[in-house]
């Protein structure tokens, strides 16, 4: 939820993003442009990476060929990051 914060920073107030697992962030009816889908997307992955030391990429060819895409809603964003990090923590 931080990054969501730090990308609100940078919004006008009617593009500000709830903090709900269904607020669509990319897409029809998304809040974000692709410019502030790639600096929410980069928010997140320095957040994870100064938080738990690990680095990710949430951006790359599995996330683009996934049938429901991981940046449609916060939550379809959280769920793919918890899969990523369970991956690499696994490793």
């Amino acid at each position: 939820m931080n990054s969501i914060e730090e990308i609100n920073r940078q919004l006008e107030n009617e593009h500000q993003l709830e903090k709900y697992t269904n607020t669509v962030l990319f897409g029809e009816d998304g809040k974000l442009d692709s410019l502030g889908l790639i600096n929410l997307v980069v928010a997140v992955e320095q957040n994870i990476e100064d938080e738990f030391d690990v680095t990710i990429t949430l951006a790359d060819e599995r996330a683009m060929s996934q049938e429901t895409s991981p940046f449609k809603t916060v939550g379809t964003l959280t769920d793919y990051i918890e899969m990523i990090l369970e991956e690499k923590l696994d490793d």
